[in-house]
């Protein structure tokens, strides 16, 4: 498709109503948004229901509402009050899915279509979706557009993976396999799921770096990965590489690039800790788990680590062993600059990027065909892209890449010998 063409048809698609002012807000359209709104706080709060403080007061209650503001959307703005809610479990806070806290715009359509799409919507079910939210006037909205913006991307999509790498320089990776609503193929095969990859350039700029469909226990899956990455001409292996422990991108690592270090994400591990023990005791285990990673030094966490093994092997011994089976894995970054600690000792880069349309749910009974569903994530990521933001001190990352030692996130001083 020639670039003019493309062009009209996304500017089409993209396109708002001439004069917002002469649009009508439907009262329906902002009620149900509301509506969603107040259900997603209620369960919120009501989940966390038994969780009381000595006094027998809940720990998670209502408190009112945060100032109405407006969100603009295609068809004007849209008044909206977002209810608060206090949250005083220990580093705790309440997040709306819905309507983030800094929210002022609906996504662009380049965004809103692969979340849709990854929610598990047809495309024949596009227009009246996009209608329900943009509004019955916005122009391009037909399913026919939508089809053809689809061809675009697997485009862009085909184009990109196939994209030589050999002038790139990624210092860390981090990987993840994502399951979404919509299924892959084959309708019977729950466990496929789309391996991502992102990575942090020499700049501090974060990329994305790979994404194919596979398995994400599978050694194979990532290896194919892996592979493609160095047959495209990626000649430097990434100094770290975040994941969760039960990826078989370990396996595969460790074969393709053996001299990248491994540091298992802390947010996978406390979420399998704390499941493996009840729910009376999770909020203090939490606070013990957080004094682990946010320890000054390495000697410091391996004290907390000590001591939340001698206060629940006892009881809880599938806790204590999963932490204990990747211990030589999630202290690995305090080999590293502590600006970068907040950035590399989770999949944090991937986790809120697909946070929004990930499975949580039984999925759809639609099959979406393996070519649309890589495009829709690659280019739901490149959307988020444009907001990410480079690592803290990424000044730094020059020292890492000549191997400069850290001790406990501090370059480490030169003594000289004596002459």
């Amino acid at each position: 498709m020639k670039n003019d063409e493309r062009e009209h048809l996304e500017k089409q698609v993209k396109e708002g109503p001439k004069d917002v002012l002469e649009m009508i807000i439907r009262e329906g359209a902002r009620r149900m948004l509301q509506a969603a709104i107040e259900n997603e706080v209620s369960e919120y709060i009501d989940r966390f229901k038994t969780q009381t403080d000595l006094q027998g007061h809940r720990l998670v209650v209502r408190n009112g509402s945060l100032p109405e503001r407006e969100i603009i959307t295609g068809i004007g703005p849209l008044p909206m009050k977002q209810p608060r809610i206090r949250d005083k479990r220990a580093g705790e806070n309440f997040t709306s899915n819905i309507l983030p806290r800094y929210m002022r715009r609906v996504p662009s359509i380049d965004a809103l279509v692969p979340f849709l799409y990854l929610k598990g919507i047809s495309t024949g079910d596009f227009s009246h979706a996009l209608a329900n939210i943009l509004g019955e006037n916005a122009p391009g909205l037909s399913a026919t557009n939508i089809v053809r913006l689809k061809k675009i991307w697997e485009q862009d999509y085909q184009e990109w993976a196939k994209r030589d790498l050999s002038d790139k320089r990624y210092v860390y990776f981090w990987a993840d396999g994502i399951y979404f609503n919509v299924r892959l193929e084959d309708p019977e095969n729950n466990r496929q799921c789309i391996l991502v990859i992102m990575g942090a350039l020499e700049d501090g700029r974060k990329e994305l770096v790979s994404v194919l469909d596979g398995y994400r226990e599978s050694k194979q899956s990532w290896q194919e990965m892996l592979k493609d990455l160095k047959q495209r001409g990626l000649k430097e292996a990434p100094k770290l590489a975040a994941g969760d422990g039960g990826l078989g991108f370990w396996a595969a690592l460790s074969e393709e690039f053996p001299e990248t270090k491994e540091q298992r994400c802390w947010v996978h591990k406390t979420a399998n800790i704390l499941d493996k023990m009840p729910t009376s005791v999770q909020d203090r285990a939490k606070v013990h788990i957080h004094d682990m990673y946010m320890a000054p030094t390495k000697d410091e966490a391996m004290k907390a680590y000590n001591h939340f093994l001698s206060s629940y092997e006892v009881k809880y011994d599938r806790a204590c062993e999963c932490l204990r089976k990747d211990v030589a894995s999630l202290f690995s970054f305090y080999d590293f600059p502590a600006e970068h600690w907040v950035h590399i000792r989770s999949t944090n880069p991937i986790e809120s990027t697909f946070a929004t349309v990930r499975l949580h749910t039984k999925r759809t009974k639609g099959c979406g065909s393996r070519l649309a569903t890589l495009t829709m994530v690659f280019k739901l990521v490149l959307e988020a892209e444009k907001t990410w933001k480079k690592l803290k001190g990424h000044k730094l990352i020059c020292k890492v890449i000549e191997g400069v030692k850290f001790v406990n996130g501090e370059m480490a001083k030169i003594t000289e010998e004596a002459a």
